[in-house]
């Protein structure tokens, strides 16, 4: 399939789609929040079928955890927003960098959604961010998803995580739940434009408590969940991998 043909009509929906997700959120409507869930499922439906387009989700239970927590997941590109929506918490937001602000309907829907903007070249106003994000998370009792690889990753591994959402968890004392998207590779090459249906399996972990923990905590944090999140990542890979079937280029 060629990806631009494929894309471009999908993106428009998940664009409106984005868009009434980031009203509710504001509280810019006043229509009730399961109507526009059940349209926005709707919606979600649509893209990922006409992608033809699988998930996968296994460990749904870590997610009924209460109160506040920060996910972290890794991130490989625009179809990651399609596994969010699958299994996206009530009351979850997420925190992006800075530059998305300037991508014009993406950073538009961005900042509509309250998203939390950090600058990653500037590591003390990020810690700065994350102390105000901390508050209100606590406050308003809500969760945030952070992607702690800072940027777009298809190599089929981890690039090192980034401490903001570490610091974040630590600063507001909540545990951290870690989940797991599948490779793309074997569906997707954005660098050639090849795209076929496929498989993605979500898995989501433990919750990691950091209750105690300090500022000192945060590389150890960091380093754990790392490697947690990367052996999970080359397991689901390997399997799906073996389902999908190789991309041929």
């Amino acid at each position: 399939m060629q990806l631009h043909r494929a894309f471009n009509p999908c993106f428009s929906s998940l664009f409106v789609f984005l868009f009434m997700y980031t009203l509710v959120e504001t509280q810019l409507l006043t229509v009730t929040k399961p109507f526009l869930l059940r349209i926005i499922r709707v919606l979600v439906r649509h893209v990922k079928y006409f992608l033809g387009l699988r998930f996968e989700v296994s460990g749904w239970e870590h997610l009924q955890t209460e109160g506040p927590y920060v996910i972290i997941s890794n991130h490989q590109s625009s179809l990651d927003v399609l596994g969010q929506m699958e299994i996206l918490p009530d009351r979850c937001t997420m925190i992006a960098k800075k530059e998305l602000i300037y991508a014009g309907t993406v950073g538009l829907v961005c900042w509509l959604g309250g998203i939390v903007f950090i600058n990653r070249k500037k590591t003390n106003d990020a810690k700065s961010v994350m102390a105000d994000a901390a508050k209100t998370m606590l406050h308003d009792q809500i969760r945030l998803w952070v992607f702690p690889e800072g940027t777009r990753n298809q190599r089929g591994d981890l690039l090192p995580f980034k401490k903001g959402a570490f610091h974040l968890a630590v600063q507001a004392q909540v545990p951290i739940i870690p989940i797991v998207f599948s490779s793309y590779n074997n569906f997707y090459l954005r660098k050639e434009k090849q795209f076929k249906p496929g498989t993605i399996t979500l898995k989501i972990l433990p919750k990691i408590e950091t209750k105690g923990m300090t500022s000192e905590d945060v590389s150890s944090l960091a380093d754990k969940s790392f490697n947690l999140m990367r052996s999970v990542l080359l397991e689901i890979s390997d399997s799906i991998t073996q389902s999908n079937g190789p991309l041929r280029h």
